[in-house]
């Protein structure tokens, strides 16, 4: 398996993108994943953020990252898609990101549902919604060939039954899901057993920790966690991401660990990296690079 890491621990630390590229290289990781920003933002544009614009060249920031050893393996477009302007405001910005994904040679590309129940629609209503919003949003993946990954972070996402209908909204395999071990357990789901459930329609993951006072004031009322402020190995949620990778090995998967921690300028996910490689290798797990 590959470890990667999601360029958003570095979100308090105001750190630029080439920064993250520089932590990466020092701390020999060569898979990234960063959101992407459909328009201008002053803090981005001031070098502040550690994610990507759509307006930046993919061919040049490729040649950079490349100097660098590293390359995405996926990019964040997750605008939520289940509310009233996933249609206006979403699906056009996950369109722009596929085709942006495959000219900087990245696999893949996040999306997601709205943390709480949509506004004016019921449930049926808002997943009639969804399935028109991807099926317009997996043609062009086909086109691209680039996987559309679904990522357990909402209302739906969360829910077993929700997440094996919006997989099956088209039947294609560029349709996929993002497993995020902290997401789930945050929701209230056992880790394991939802990975478990989705593992044959899984292409990347995201492998997240959740702190022993997070749990106990929010699990099972919350749907998913910005950043955890909690490394690897020391939450409550440890030993359920050891089964997840002896699960991901004993079904063959090759794919990416991306890690998801609140980095502090470093300490906390150089913890977490530490915590990842030494797991691994007490699972007899290889690390390809």
């Amino acid at each position: 398996m590959k470890i990667g890491f999601h360029t958003d621990a570095f979100n308090s630390s105001y750190f630029s993108f080439e920064a993250c590229l520089q932590w990466a290289q020092r701390n020999n990781v060569h898979y990234i994943e960063c959101g992407l920003i459909d328009g201008v933002s002053w803090i981005h544009g001031l070098g502040y953020q550690p994610h990507v614009a759509l307006y930046e060249d993919p061919l040049l920031l490729r040649r950079k990252m490349e100097s660098y050893g590293v390359q995405f393996s996926q990019v964040d477009a997750a605008f939520p898609l289940s509310g009233k302007d996933g249609p206006l405001r979403g699906v056009p910005y996950v369109l722009k990101s596929i085709q942006w994904a495959n000219l900087i040679g990245c696999p893949c590309v996040d999306t997601t549902d709205g943390m709480h129940k949509p506004e004016g629609l019921n449930d049926s209503e808002a997943l009639d919604m969804m399935k028109r919003s991807y099926e317009q949003i997996i043609e062009v993946a086909e086109a691209h060939k680039i996987i559309v990954n679904i990522e357990p972070h909402g209302y739906f996402t969360t829910k077993p039954k929700m997440m094996e209908k919006m997989l099956n909204f088209c039947d294609s395999p560029y349709l996929r899901m993002n497993m995020d071990t902290g997401n789930t357990f945050i929701a209230g789901q056992e880790p394991l057993e939802f990975l478990k459930k989705f593992i044959d329609r899984l292409s990347h993951v995201h492998i997240k920790d959740v702190s022993k006072s997070l749990a106990a004031s929010v699990r099972g009322e919350q749907t998913g966690i910005a950043v955890s402020h909690c490394s690897l190995g020391d939450g409550v949620n440890a030993e359920n991401i050891r089964r997840c990778l002896k699960l991901l090995s004993d079904h063959g998967y090759s794919g990416v660990l991306s890690m998801e921690c609140e980095g502090r300028g470093g300490p906390m996910i150089e913890q977490s990296l530490k915590w990842m490689r030494n797991t691994l290798k007490e699972l007899n797990i290889p690390i390809d690079g």
